[in-house]
């Protein structure tokens, strides 16, 4: 029937059914815009599956697996690239939670001015809608793997998105960090239980590297690093990460939903670590797909769905179709994070300021509305996009085009209004001049004389035409928008002191159990703001000195890095 077994529609069917009915029963308790969008009564296990169920969709699964597919294990940096800004999760989640912010537009008005506020507003729904249509795409892409085209993947993640979407315009964030819990366990499951029978059918990993290495003929495809993607590649993809992460509008929830700081740094922290495990499962079930099916495969993306299709029905029947269902999961779990985080944006920072003292109930439909209209633009990004790795790039970029501008306002108290808006307004005119054709030729004029890999050849249309690397492009709009953020704020007027210790005051006050906050970005009525504690109190940096708590976690998580990587190592090594 469509390509699977009638029990695997029956999974299907019957998890999306729970999953919908969990999230509308946790949306009883949505009173008002808070509850929707920022409720923070969550403790650590919750909020672990909640980061971690937001951070992983199946797209991310089709791209590691087919890069690795075609460009050995190196192909899983295109996820592990957030390997080395993990740690300092531990130091970003706790800073996220004391802005007592209900969108990130909140914290950039409370910095800057309502000007940049509305400038993240619109970066930050570009962002939803490149990330909804991506996860769709890749979903779509996985489905069609599995059923070997059988099933019209396209009217499958319709319905999927139907559910998703009423369950998240009624619970909200509160129904998205529920579902999570449930939906996280399934996506850990299957990200590890295709690679067992895998492995079994080829003989063993070794017989996995002995074949691989003789149809490539090269040795590097098992190494972390190898020629395409080596270690500048790695450090750019991993700065840009970094970078961007705190600009990413449902991270705010994903740090700030917690009741108190410390659940949101080992959520945000332990919960993308445990992503990272499952990426590592990813990226060996793409090298093994190699010695399974050769390098016949056309569409390397589809090498995740196929693996699928042809072992799990050997295990269980109906194994594929709760596969089928924990890929979806991992949609559902992300894109209604998302829906909530763009519906407040929209109701709190663009329709409240021009329609305020209307009632609560009001704005939350207001956001419900918004919300849809994110995810239907997402679904339009999703027909329109031709790959999953050319919208996983795309992704980047956006992700990262204000994340200067956030760093230079929390750490420089001489960052002004007009030097936020030219830092980004430079990362944009940046990343647009350096992806014409005719500026990569001039470059690659320039560069001809030094082996620095600045040009690389991509094929359009069947012809080779030069192309800026993705790493140096990365290097062009992130140092650009560094140095034009600096210029423009030396040269222009600073943002007022008052306003300037209002927003650092946050920083230097912790958060309280039970705490109500006065407003957005505000301290509660009976707290004094903590006294200024940075390294350099002299100057107009404004670099906190870090608590004994912070550097603790922050160097337990580089421990848990370095045991992965030696993980992996190992691994592949065997």
């Amino acid at each position: 029937m469509f390509g699977i077994d009638l029990i695997d529609w029956i999974a299907i069917g019957v998890y999306l059914i729970f999953v919908t009915g969990v999230g509308l029963w946790a949306g009883r308790l949505v009173k008002g815009m808070r509850d929707f969008v920022m409720p923070r009564t969550f403790g650590k296990t919750l909020m672990i599956m909640h980061s971690f169920g937001t951070a992983t969709h199946s797209d991310q699964a089709v791209t590691v697996a087919s890069k690795c597919y075609t460009n050995g294990l190196s192909g899983i940096w295109y996820q592990l690239q957030w390997l080395f800004a993990t740690p300092f999760f531990w130091l970003i989640a706790p800073m996220m939670r004391r802005f007592r912010a209900i969108t990130m537009a909140n914290v950039f008005e409370a910095r800057f001015d309502r000007s940049v506020a509305i400038l993240f507003v619109v970066i930050g729904l570009m962002k939803f809608t490149v990330n909804v249509g991506l996860m769709l795409k890749g979903t779509s892409t996985v489905i069609d793997a599995c059923t070997g085209g059988a099933v019209p993947a396209d009217q499958l993640v319709f319905v999927m998105t139907v559910l998703f979407v009423v369950y998240g315009l009624v619970g909200g964030l509160r129904a998205a960090i529920i579902t999570d819990f449930v939906q996280g366990v399934l996506v850990i499951v299957f990200s590890f239980i295709l690679l067992s029978p895998m492995l079994q059918e080829l003989g063993g990993w070794s017989k996995v590297q002995t074949q691989v290495t003789d149809m490539t003929g090269s040795q590097s495809f098992f190494t972390l690093v190898a020629p395409g993607i080596g270690v500048f590649y790695v450090v750019m993809y991993s700065l840009n990460a970094l970078i961007g992460v705190v600009v990413q509008p449902q991270n705010l929830g994903v740090c700030g939903a917690g009741r108190t700081e410390l659940e949101g740094a080992v959520g945000f922290m332990c919960g993308t670590m445990l992503k990272r495990v499952c990426t590592v499962a990813w990226a060996m079930t793409g090298l093994a797909a190699v010695a399974l099916y050769g390098t016949r495969v056309q569409n390397p993306d589809l090498i995740y769905g196929m693996a699928a299709r042809d072992f799990l029905p050997q295990i269980m029947p109906g194994l594929l179709g709760i596969f089928m269902a924990a890929l979806l999961a991992t949609v559902m779990g992300s894109c209604d994070s998302f829906m909530v985080s763009a519906s407040g944006l929209v109701a709190e920072n663009l329709y409240r300021p021009l329609f305020p003292q209307r009632s609560e109930t009001h704005y939350l439909w207001v956001a419900r509305i918004s919300g849809l209209l994110v995810v239907v633009t997402g679904v339009v990004f999703a027909y329109w996009l031709e790959g999953v790795v050319q919208g996983l790039e795309i992704l980047w970029k956006i992700g990262a085009m204000m994340g200067v501008a956030f760093w230079l306002g929390m750490f420089w108290r001489r960052t002004t209004v007009a030097g936020a808006w030219a830092s980004t307004l430079s990362a944009f005119a940046i990343w647009w001049l350096t992806s014409q054709p005719w500026c990569a030729r001039g470059l690659a004029h320039v560069a001809a004389a030094h082996d620095w890999g600045i040009i690389v050849s991509k094929m359009v249309a069947g012809q080779a035409v030069p192309s800026i690397a993705l790493p140096w492009q990365m290097v062009f709009y992130l140092s650009g928008a560094l140095l034009v953020g600096i210029l423009v704020s030396l040269v222009t007027r600073p943002v007022e002191p008052r306003q300037l210790e209002a927003f650092y005051g946050l920083q230097r006050t912790p958060v309280q159990l039970g705490e109500v906050p006065a407003g957005p970005c505000r301290l509660p009525e009976s707290v004094v703001a903590g006294p200024r504690r940075v390294l350099w109190p002299n100057s107009n940096l404004e670099i906190p000195i870090p608590s004994r708590r912070a550097i603790v976690g922050f160097v337990v998580g580089w421990v848990c890095v370095l045991v992965l990587l030696f993980a992996v190592d190992w691994l592949v090594a065997l």
